[in-house]
């Protein structure tokens, strides 16, 4: 079984190799999404700031 025949619906359990790997991968997603949220909220909260400055 490899990471790409392994379904998640399958009744066969993953080998430890290919969960391993799905859960490197589930991070590792995770981790650039966290990343690309965070850099949308402080850039926003920079267009807020600048709003709040120009307005003062």
């Amino acid at each position: 079984m490899s990471i790409d025949t392994y379904k998640l619906t399958s009744m066969e359990e993953p080998t430890d190799e290919v969960l391993s790997q799905l859960m490197r991968e589930a991070a590792e997603e995770a981790k650039q999404k966290r990343a690309e949220a965070t850099a949308r909220f402080f850039e926003q909260l920079k267009r807020e700031s600048e709003k709040i400055a120009a307005s003062c």
